[in-house]
């Protein structure tokens, strides 16, 4: 699963994919853009090299397209990244890193 930030729109790709998750910028948005594509979509904030994502976001923007069963895989990828530091402490956000596409 993915997330493209544009300064149009922020889409959830791949939601079904539990496996791996990143944040993709396209080339062609610039990254003081890109940041403030983040705030004005409410997906995350910048975090050195990667996106503090809201996990809260992640569920809106898969809502209707994945079926009941997604919740609790997406708790078990949101476990799998709280033993490996990369949850906020209080659980809200998850880290990912940004390709550019």
């Amino acid at each position: 699963m993915y997330l493209e930030i544009t300064r149009a729109d922020a889409r959830l790709a791949e939601p079904e994919v539990l496996t791996a998750f990143h944040v993709v910028r396209p080339a062609g948005v610039a990254p003081d853009e890109f940041t403030a594509a983040l705030a004005a979509h409410g997906v995350g904030e910048p975090d050195g090299d990667d996106v503090l994502v809201r996990v809260a976001a992640v569920r809106e923007l898969a809502t209707g397209r994945v079926g009941p069963e997604w919740e609790d895989g997406f708790a078990g990828m949101l476990a799998y990244a709280e033993r490996k530091g990369w949850l906020s402490s209080d659980g809200t956000a998850v880290r990912a890193h940004v390709e550019t596409g």
